[in-house]
């Protein structure tokens, strides 16, 4: 499946969840997993997830009186998507200026630049 935009806020914290979790995940396990970081009624979180089938990051399942809910989009995918983004919009798409980035600000270190480099050598091959 194609990503094509990226995620509010809002609606991430819910796809955190379900990728967290063993699908199908229910809006009651989101509700309760996210109860300590937010305040959110459980309509709210019902139209988040209505939103993100809209999206295609949800399908949906009515079991008995139960809805589930399942990812169409892995962590991963999404994650490449919104990085993608980012070092096209914040750095012209130049890795080195991400890692320069990171480096001056003394982030890095030797061991990330040595797992760094390793894949860089394993990629050109």
């Amino acid at each position: 499946m194609k990503i094509t935009k990226k995620l509010p806020d809002a609606e991430f914290k819910i796809m955190k969840i379900v990728w967290e979790n063993t699908p199908p995940i229910t809006t009651s396990i989101v509700m309760k997993q996210l109860e300590e970081q937010e305040e959110w009624k459980l309509q709210t979180i019902i139209s988040l997830m209505i939103r993100l089938i809209e999206r295609n990051f949800l399908r949906t399942e009515k079991i008995g009186k139960e809805r589930t809910y399942y990812p169409l989009i892995t962590k991963e995918e999404y994650l490449k998507f919104e990085t993608n983004i980012f070092i096209k919009q914040y750095h012209n798409n130049s890795l080195v200026s991400v890692v320069n980035a990171f480096f001056d600000g003394k982030k890095l270190k030797d061991s990330d630049l040595t797992q760094l480099l390793d894949w860089v050598k394993r990629k050109r091959l």
